[in-house]
């Protein structure tokens, strides 16, 4: 499907930009378009930026696509980032993004079936923080401290190591929307509400990044869906 897509493009003299085509992510006919190009040029198995594009570009699907189509997104997304890892092992990309599938992926499984997939995650990520800690605004920071956070206590999980994951994270972008909800998130859980509330309205205030726009604005209608409930 993906080399007839390209030779068909190829044809008409047109070349979209799966970059462009990804930051018009919310357009699920974008996304589509440059699902179809990264897999066409992942497909080699040599091309470390297709790789891990095709593996954020999934994980956008997997997350926010048709509902019958995120768990096979996730799968190929988990896929296009191992192929990364292992094309540039010292890169943080493949690796961050093998673990945001899977993590995705765990949950739409459940907390018992998705527990499999917990030892993958954690090493991939802290691989990551090895890397470097700053990439992506603390991205590996912060998804540690939602794994901390989703694990049950048994399995290695702890509310006390997610909330200094996640302000460690906050570190490098003091307004991210995802942060700021997770944040949120676990100390509401640990009852401290007063706490979590004054994180959702920040969530709130924060200003749009240009980059995330996207991701901005799905977290702050949580948010302001979790000030109207708590």
């Amino acid at each position: 499907m993906a080399a007839f897509y390209l030779l068909t493009i190829a044809v008409a003299g047109q070349a979209p930009d799966p970059d462009e085509l990804y930051r018009q992510r919310e357009d699920p006919a974008r996304i589509q378009q440059a699902v179809e190009i990264l897999a066409a040029r992942a497909a080699g198995g040599r091309d470390f930026d297709a790789a891990w594009k095709l593996a954020r570009a999934c994980y956008w699907i997997g997350t926010q696509g048709d509902t019958p189509l995120r768990r096979s997104a996730l799968e190929r997304g988990a896929k296009a980032g191992e192929q990364a890892a292992a094309l540039q092992p010292a890169r943080p990309e493949g690796h961050f993004w093998r673990a945001a599938n899977m993590g995705a992926l765990a949950e739409s499984f459940g907390l018992w079936q998705g527990l499999k997939y917990r030892g993958r995650i954690k090493d991939a990520l802290e691989r990551v923080l090895a890397i470097d800690p700053a990439w992506q605004q603390g991205s590996a920071d912060r998804a540690l401290g939602w794994w901390y956070f989703k694990v049950p206590g048994l399995f290695g999980g702890s509310r006390k190591k997610a909330e200094v994951h996640l302000r460690r994270a906050l570190g490098y972008n003091p307004t991210s929307t995802v942060t700021l909800f997770f944040l949120a998130e676990v100390l509401a859980d640990d009852g401290r509400r007063t706490e979590a509330r004054a994180l959702y309205q920040q969530v709130l205030d924060a200003p749009l990044d240009p980059e995330w726009a996207p991701e901005d604005r799905s977290f702050k209608a949580l948010a302001a869906e979790r000030l109207r409930r708590r």
